[in-house]
């Protein structure tokens, strides 16, 4: 009955599941990472960008970022920075047309595109023999990352020992719907600039009249993320990339931190049944932390989601 205490409470100032949100995204910078970026060629003739940050280890710790980020985002740099003082080379990888420039197809990422991260885990491990790999991600990231070690679980390869992700909406139904205009405006607007770099490339397959920020991620993904990825419409897409349907066939130490007053996530994103039905799986709910947040010290630099990684994946 894997369902693990909270320790975590948020600082004072940040009262709020908002604000435990906004600010740590808004406002902390990491220092002291240098990646060296590589680009991987995909199966399907495209590419990734991925970003590597060694200290000369054979253990490596493989990052997966949240929706519309990148591996510059302080949640990723900050793990990174973590880890790489551990003594733990880092991966941070960027999703397709997440890294400063339009993939080539016309195809880009979704929340369930776990052909990706295995393309990048058996690069890294074609050109390392690292003895041990870890597996981190967040909000998105972290979707991508329950799906591939459940969906097909033995073909994960033996080198990941443990995995811990973050803020993670286990339901993208039940996400999408409980996110709220805001966050969704947000998102809509750098999806839009996406879409028309894909039109300029592809501009009879791509249709953006009446695109509106007003939208719901329903409207959008029914519109644009399903066909484009091959599901019938946004219902299809959600049901069939949903990580909780997989969580029973986990079979590596995981853990899961949804903070219950996250923003983004709704009742069904906290897979408590799940927890308590499968050993590997362990799932925390602090009452604090927001949306990837989980600042402790936000003045002092300090932050729960890489301290409880660096416990679950480390100490064990």
């Amino acid at each position: 009955m894997p369902l693990v205490p909270s320790s975590h409470k948020a600082p004072f100032y940040l009262f709020n599941g908002h604000l435990q949100t906004v600010v740590p995204s808004l406002f902390r910078q990491v220092e002291g990472v240098q990646y060296k970026r590589e680009r991987l060629l995909t199966p399907d003739q495209d590419f990734l960008d991925i970003d590597w940050s060694c200290v000369g280890s054979d253990s490596l710790i493989v990052l997966s970022h949240g929706l519309e980020g990148d591996t510059a985002r302080p949640y990723m740099m900050g793990m990174v920075k973590a880890f790489n003082a551990r003594g733990v080379d880092a991966l941070a990888w960027n999703y397709r047309s997440c890294s400063g420039e339009p993939n080539k197809l016309l195809r880009s990422y979704h929340l369930g595109a776990t052909e990706d991260l295995h393309t990048v885990l058996h690069h890294a491990l074609a050109k390392k023999q690292y003895s041990t790999v870890f597996l981190t991600g967040f909000s998105a990231g972290g979707n991508i990352t329950l799906k591939y070690l459940g969906e097909a679980a033995e073909q994960v390869p033996a080198q990941v020992k443990r995995v811990a992700v973050f803020s993670t909406p286990v339901d993208l139904k039940g996400s999408a719907q409980k996110i709220s205009r805001i966050y969704t405006q947000r998102f809509l607007r750098t999806l839009g600039k996406k879409l028309e770099q894909k039109q300029q490339m592809y501009p009879d397959q791509l249709d953006l009249s009446g695109y509106s920020l007003q939208w719901s991620f329903p409207e959008f993904d029914d519109r644009y993320t399903a066909p484009i990825h091959g599901f019938k419409n946004a219902e299809d897409y959600y049901a069939r990339v949903s990580s909780k349907q997989f969580l029973k066939n986990i079979r590596i130490p995981t853990l899961l931190v949804n903070a219950k007053n996250d923003p983004f996530l709704s009742p069904s994103c906290y897979p408590i049944q799940e927890a308590e039905a499968n050993p590997n799986f362990y799932l925390e709910m602090p009452e604090q932390g927001g949306h990837v947040g989980f600042a402790v010290g936000f003045r002092r630099k300090r932050n729960y989601a890489e301290e409880r990684a660096v416990q679950f994946l480390l100490e064990g």
